[in-house]
């Protein structure tokens, strides 16, 4: 064996060790990039009647409002979430979300039930939550069945 060959023997190793952790190192950085995904209602969506469910893959949000508490469920842990009631005149109304005992639930006091009586059958939601860096974001009409 000459000595080119037996330096390569002892290289290649050392150059498959140091690349797995540079394509870990890589890996890690683009996961931690901020990216915005949509969250799209499954069916019509029902806030008052507790039936309305929004999905991106295998991340699922309920969504539902029970005497004047809308409530946010998660499949995945949430670092915060904010839903926006948005009038007729395309003008929304924040209502941050805060955490039920676990990061999974979250909920706000909100007047949703009184704006979908006065509106009549429908209202424009919109919710963004925030999962380590990454948001979903959905724009949904709920109604009344």
């Amino acid at each position: 064996m000459n000595k080119h060959t037996r330096t390569a023997f002892m290289v290649a190793p050392i150059l498959a060790v140091i690349g797995y952790i540079a394509a870990d190192y890589y890996a890690q950085g683009q996961a931690e990039k901020p990216k915005v995904i949509q969250l799209l209602p499954v069916e019509n969506c029902d806030v008052i009647n507790q039936e309305c469910i929004l999905k991106a893959g295998d991340f699922k949000v309920n969504v539902f409002d029970k005497s004047n508490l809308t409530t946010v469920n998660s499949t995945f842990p949430l670092d915060n979430a904010t839903l926006f009631l948005v009038d007729k005149n395309n003008t929304p109304t924040a209502y941050p979300l805060g955490m039920i005992q676990s990061p999974y639930y979250w909920h706000a006091e909100t007047n949703l039930r009184e704006l979908i009586s006065d509106t009549g059958q429908s209202y424009t939601l919109r919710l963004v939550l925030n999962i380590k860096g990454g948001s979903y974001i959905s724009e949904f009409t709920t109604t009344t069945q």
